[in-house]
């Protein structure tokens, strides 16, 4: 993966994005997305014991105490407070917690997610378009409209239809308007009186082309 020049600041959020080579899909079944998903969550931490393939071979009393050791004595790289995947792209709010936190985390991230790809489907090469795009997040209005923008995104790309937004298991809502286990949704959730308020506030905008226009400077900087 290409060098990021322009530095992130730790502490700050950034909406993170990337597609896949000519627009290509890089998720084809459940158990790509499923793949990503434990990426996410394995890579935020700063010192994997081992790479994630060597990981899911273990047995699962190993497995339960890697991930427990993890879990409680890392540091962590970023901190997920919001994701979405689509077949060929996807989205993620991401608050940087050291160093080119952000930058280890999606090459670790997309190294992994690449080799597992080509290994499955017998292919070689990178599947993501160059180095992801990284866009700061820095104030609250921000912050609240890029969540709703990524929760949005299966609806608006016509992955699913409205009516499957919240059961969609391949974004963070379900967390946010549920139990967290890997997104850290109290950022954007401390804007808002209750869960079911942020709930109103992405319905509000589920069609979102209409305003797109609107919001999107606060988005695609």
């Amino acid at each position: 993966m290409p060098t990021r020049i322009i530095p992130l600041g730790t502490g700050e959020f950034y909406h993170v994005f990337n597609r896949g080579i000519a627009k290509q899909p890089v998720f084809l079944d459940k158990r790509d997305y499923r793949q990503m998903i434990l990426g996410l969550s394995y890579y935020r931490f700063a010192v994997p014991p081992i790479r994630l393939s060597f990981f899911k071979t273990l047995p699962l009393d190993q497995k339960s105490y890697l991930w427990k050791e993890l879990q409680t004595r890392n540091e962590k790289l970023v901190e997920i407070v919001a994701f979405a995947l689509m077949p060929n792209h996807f989205h993620l709010l991401l608050r940087q917690e050291a160093e080119n936190g952000i930058s280890t985390f999606m090459r670790r991230l997309a190294n992994s997610y690449t080799r597992f790809f080509n290994t499955k489907d017998g292919r070689k090469g990178p599947i993501f378009q160059g180095v992801f795009k990284a866009v700061h997040v820095s104030t609250t209005e921000q912050l609240m409209h890029v969540s709703r923008y990524i929760h949005v995104n299966p609806v608006v790309s016509y992955v699913i239809k409205e009516s499957e937004m919240f059961s969609y298991p391949w974004t963070s809502l379900p967390e946010f308007l549920g139990d967290p286990s890997m997104a850290m949704p109290e950022p954007v959730l401390s804007l808002f009186s209750s869960k079911d308020d942020y709930k109103d506030f992405v319905l509000d905008q589920v069609d979102y082309g209409k305003r797109l226009e609107e919001i999107k400077h606060l988005v695609f900087e």
